[in-house]
């Protein structure tokens, strides 16, 4: 056999192979077929799958097409591995076991994406930015903050997928239809060789009501991964309506493209594919659900390959999103100007006047309001705006509030202190706020998580290998003259 003849592909195909060779071990061993004929039906086995495995080798996806091959290569004799089984506990079986490794790929791109924001979080973590809510500039925090919000994000979708896998890799194998076979079937054993972590118990949950859960479940995780690529993406996409804005991608190669009729326009090519492909992915998501939706147990409306096509587009779009975030290019000096050009920093005025000068929040609103109006009204950004006009405009706000002096409390360099976005930043003392301290911990506490996450899945696909490698040792054991 010429190995670069080879295609290895973890289809339907591969993993009949594998329950084909896990049967004719177990079923051997048990007593279930005669062992003189073990050796028979494992050269039979391997023929079909070494013809499978060659370019344009005929791999068949279905139980009752693969057959056929099985009795080509060494007789009718051969269904005897078929005691007790059934194309819905095999074939759901191979749904699983190619699921768990789109999963498994899936976790590496989200775990990828993860460090590659952390790496961005630590470069940018003095990098001070607006912040938007209601699409509205809305306060000073550093960029690096920002980021760690989405690696927090993403790690709540990784915690989902690991729990998800834990449900997930349960072995379906021995339960035939719905209610076992009167034949004794090792399940455990079955389920060892194929990687699975347990039995999917229950036999007529195994196949009939677990295999409507397993497409709308992996939905809900990827839906949640493509609303978290496509707010960050929709959040730079609006840079891009400015005139200057402060965070653009780098131009070039997958990047940006040029228009095609407007020289000036630099249209941003990967956000645009990429956002489009997660809604994609959201749509198809629902789409699971509905396929699951009002059937009756058991029926295939659920089993479809167009979910590991959605697991799989959901990596490759997390694969792009990390691109993304390796081309962003942050203009720190044009951020800050930003936030001068708005009162982002009202609210702290108000905060520093309830803290340092005993005025009611309430009060402190309505005159960093009044300012915002004012300031507004004649063109007066905050670096300009007169001193003389704060403390009239303070004067006429606390009229009626007897308790409280008509004199503005603080000197013009306290004022204008307060509305450094910096300085904002700096002396926030709430814990997970952008502050130095907590930037710190918060770097740490998530490259710990992602250290852990690494191992989860490391260990996950190397349990896999071993039961493959432990599976084809076996097998190669039922052919006597390569053991002399």
């Amino acid at each position: 056999m010429n190995q670069n003849e080879l295609v290895y592909l973890h289809d339907n195909f591969f993993w009949i192979g594998q329950i084909n060779k896990a049967s004719a071990i177990i079923n051997s061993e048990e007593g279930l077929i005669d062992k003189s004929q073990a050796e028979k039906f494992a050269r039979g086995i391997e023929q079909v799958l070494e013809e499978g495995a060659k370019r344009g080798g005929e791999r068949p996806e279905l139980v009752i097409a693969f057959e056929p091959l099985l009795i080509k290569a060494a007789g009718d004799e051969i269904t005897m591995l078929h005691a007790g089984r059934s194309s819905q506990d095999m074939l759901f079986t191979c749904s699983i076991a190619m699921m768990r490794e789109d999963i498994l790929a899936l976790a590496d791109s989200l775990n990828s994406v993860s460090g590659t924001l952390v790496k961005l979080a630590e470069q940018h973590r003095e990098t001070i930015v607006p912040s938007y809510t209601n699409g509205v500039a809305a306060q000073a925090t550093s960029y690096g903050h920002y980021l760690l919000a989405y690696a927090a994000g993403f790690e709540r979708d990784m915690q989902r997928l690991q729990q998800y896998y834990v449900r997930l890799n349960r072995s379906p194998m021995g339960t035939t239809v719905l209610n076992g076979s009167s034949w004794p079937l090792n399940r455990d054993r079955m389920s060892a060789y194929l990687g699975f972590d347990d039995i999917a118990y229950n036999a007529y949950d195994a196949t009939q009501i677990f295999s409507s859960e397993i497409g709308t479940e992996a939905g809900y995780i990827v839906t949640s991964i493509s609303l978290h690529i496509g707010s960050f993406i929709e959040d730079v996409m609006q840079q891009y309506a400015q005139p200057r804005p402060w965070i653009l991608l780098k131009e070039g190669g997958d990047n940006t493209y040029v228009s095609s009729a407007m020289p000036q326009k630099r249209n941003p090519g990967i956000l645009n594919s990429t956002r489009s492909d997660a809604s994609t992915i959201i749509g198809d998501a629902m789409g699971a659900t509905v396929r699951a939706h009002n059937i009756p147990p058991g029926m295939a409306d659920s089993r479809t390959t167009e979910l590991n096509r959605m697991v799989k587009n959901s990596t490759r779009v997390v694969n792009n999103f990390n691109k993304i975030l390796n081309a962003i290019n942050v203009n720190p000096e044009r951020a800050k100007e930003e936030l001068y050009l708005d009162w982002t920093a009202s609210q702290e005025l108000a905060d520093v006047l309830m803290r340092e000068y005993n005025i009611p929040f309430r009060v402190g609103h309505h005159f960093a309001s009044e300012i915002v109006g004012c300031s507004r009204a004649n063109n007066l950004p905050p670096l300009i705006f007169p001193y003389s006009e704060v403390q009239r405009i303070y004067k006429e706000t606390v009229i009626g509030h007897h308790n409280i002096s008509n004199e503005f409390p603080m000197s013009e360099t306290k004022f204008r202190a307060t509305l450094d976005p910096v300085a904002i930043v700096n002396n926030r003392a709430t814990k997970g706020g952008p502050q130095p301290v907590e930037m710190s911990r918060m770097i740490s506490e998530t490259q710990k998580r992602l250290s852990a996450d690494s191992k989860w899945s490391s260990d996950k696909k190397a349990k896999l290998a071993s039961a493959e490698a432990q599976l084809n040792s076996d097998f190669e054991k039922l052919f006597k003259y390569r053991l002399l």
